[in-house]
């Protein structure tokens, strides 16, 4: 029976000696091995053994890209505003050994050097440049982490101003601002819309009345070269100026004529046509001059 229990004891004995000398480190985490109180190695991942009772490892520390979102902290720009500004950390531990012996608290120490540098930053800005310049923070911001956190084992990827929260009366007035903004181009891009139609409008009467132009010149042209072609007699155009005299005679102020003496001339052939040796000029009926009731006066010139 006591060799049974000496027995049981060994065993037990022997496998807490084996959990304590083999120690298996997880893919992308390390772990410091102290000897006797003192740095010895950083374990990698994977099987590693160390002695029981003399090798202490560490908690793990975790390798990986790691993402921080700090509180709101109050920043006070150039032109005395106090703005609330949200921030996002990414950093990755690059050295296990100096991101547990060079800081206590390396999070803790990046979150109070982030605010630090975020109040020397937008302490030079006004309220206007701190909303459009998140780029410029940005960078400043990161150069100013990365170069203090290297010593810690940290490398700092990127860091992102997640909100920007001005007091409540400035963002009522920038949003009375933007509207009048916004109502300003409406009314410039309504008054360019019609300073645009107007011009086309003229543009495409400009080019009506030239084209009908062109038209009646060529209309012109061709019954010039219509008449001038076919020689009319003399007679004839004393005839068609005989038709036109009724349309003359329409308007209520036409009471005096003026006749060329071409026009006499044709119609003394045509009265010699009809009557012979005659050469006055055919007496007009009234109805035929004028068709509102008054004779019009006919004079030669």
């Amino acid at each position: 029976m006591a060799e049974l229990i000496i027995g049981i004891v060994v065993a037990l004995l022997a496998v807490v000696l084996v959990l304590r000398t083999v120690r298996i480190v997880p893919q992308a985490r390390a772990s410091n091995v102290e000897r006797l109180g003192r740095y010895l190695r950083t374990l990698e991942p994977g099987l590693n053994v160390v002695i029981p009772f003399v090798d202490r490892p560490r908690p793990l520390i975790d390798l990986r890209e790691q993402v921080v979102s700090f509180q709101p902290n109050s920043v006070i720009t150039e032109d005395n505003l106090v703005v609330h500004i949200d921030t996002v950390l990414y950093f990755q531990v690059t050295d296990p050994r100096a991101a547990a012996y060079e800081i206590f608290n390396y999070i803790q120490a990046i979150e109070q050097l982030t605010v630090t540098t975020l109040r020397n930053v937008i302490g030079s800005l006004d309220l206007e440049k701190t909303l459009t310049s998140r780029e410029h923070i940005n960078s400043i911001l990161r150069g100013v982490l990365d170069e203090a956190s290297g010593k810690w084992g940290i490398r700092v990827n990127r860091v992102e101003l997640k909100a920007i929260e001005p007091p409540a009366s400035i963002k009522e007035s920038m949003e009375k601002q933007m509207r009048a903004e916004r109502e300003k181009r409406a009314a410039i891009l309504n008054a360019e819309g019609q300073r645009q139609a107007r011009i086309l409008t003229a543009e495409g009467d400009r080019q009506a009345a030239i084209l009908r132009a062109e038209g009646q010149a060529k209309a012109i042209d061709t019954v010039f070269e219509a008449i001038h072609r076919n020689d009319p007699d003399p007679k004839l155009l004393a005839y068609q100026y005989l038709q036109m005299l009724p349309e003359l005679a329409k308007g209520p102020g036409n009471t005096f004529w003026v006749i060329p003496s071409e026009v006499t001339s044709a119609l003394q052939s045509v009265t010699k046509a009809f009557n012979g040796e005659t050469s006055k000029i055919p007496e007009i009926p009234a109805e035929a001059l004028s068709e509102n009731g008054h004779n019009p006066e006919i004079t030669p010139r």
